[in-house]
């Protein structure tokens, strides 16, 4: 049911209804964690569901910082289940973090995407906290490690994410643009161009860190010239159509 229900908010095309409605099912799958609080599936489903809720659809940033915790606590938990070494991992300096991520196999892959994906939804909503920002490369060690192991069908979004990684800083801060480019690239090749949130991302992190204009224009007016409806995609395509829209309207005061 929870598999479905998500579908279900994946492919709907109006993102009103998915704000007002999914918290129903948020709430549904706090009380299916308290029936099964060992089932992997159902704590990853949880996590995923309050990082995009607390991320895309909440404008308060007390709330998002709120859900973005529960998002992380059911990751966590998750990852938890699957290798009980990995039930400390806040505790853990990063060389011993690594030591236990490295330990897992391709059939973790689905609980350490969840986890991966909380993780950085709760360092986005708690960005003032530096303490939160040093989960950065714990997160980015994360993300390469799931490629390594498998990824499966969210290898285009594992792609897309350690693109937004590697483009947060301009190169004289350690950050590293190209490498990032190649990650957008690689996800546009992984989900066929379906995904219009890979080309948002992409002319947002690369393009306007790179000043590069033309970049820029070209990959947001591909997103709103796009179809929307793609079958798991929907919800985040009418997102990006969007978001393409605010980015092109500021791009003059930007470049």
């Amino acid at each position: 049911m929870a598999d479905d229900l998500s579908a279900a908010i994946l492919n709907q095309e109006d993102p009103e209804l998915v704000r007002e409605g999914i918290p129903a099912f948020m709430l549904l799958l706090d009380s299916m964690v308290l029936s099964s609080p060992e089932n992997s599936q159902i704590l990853g489903t949880a996590a995923e569901i309050y990082a995009v809720y607390g991320i895309a659809f909440v404008d308060d940033a007390e709330r998002a910082r709120l859900l973005t915790e529960r998002a992380r606590d059911y990751g966590h938990r998750a990852l938890c289940v699957r290798q009980d070494r990995a039930c400390n991992l806040d505790a853990l300096i990063f060389e011993d973090y690594t030591d236990i991520i490295g330990q897992l196999g391709a059939r973790d892959a689905d609980a350490l995407y969840s986890y991966s994906i909380s993780y950085l939804a709760y360092i986005r909503a708690h960005s003032a906290d530096f303490g939160a920002l040093t989960g950065l490369p714990k997160v980015e060690f994360a993300l390469d490690y799931l490629l390594a192991i498998g990824a499966g069908d969210a290898a285009g979004s594992v792609n897309m994410y350690l693109g937004i990684l590697n483009t947060l800083r301009p190169p004289a801060l350690g950050g590293k643009p190209e490498v990032g480019r190649a990650y957008f690239e690689q996800a546009l090749v992984l989900t066929g161009g379906r995904d219009l949130s890979v080309k948002v991302e992409y002319a947002r992190g690369y393009a306007r860190l790179m000043y590069e204009r033309e970049l820029h224009d070209r990959l947001l007016n591909e997103v709103l010239a796009a179809e929307v409806k793609q079958k798991g995609f929907t919800l985040a395509n009418r997102l990006a159509q969007q978001q393409a829209k605010d980015l092109l309207a500021s791009a003059d005061e930007h470049f």
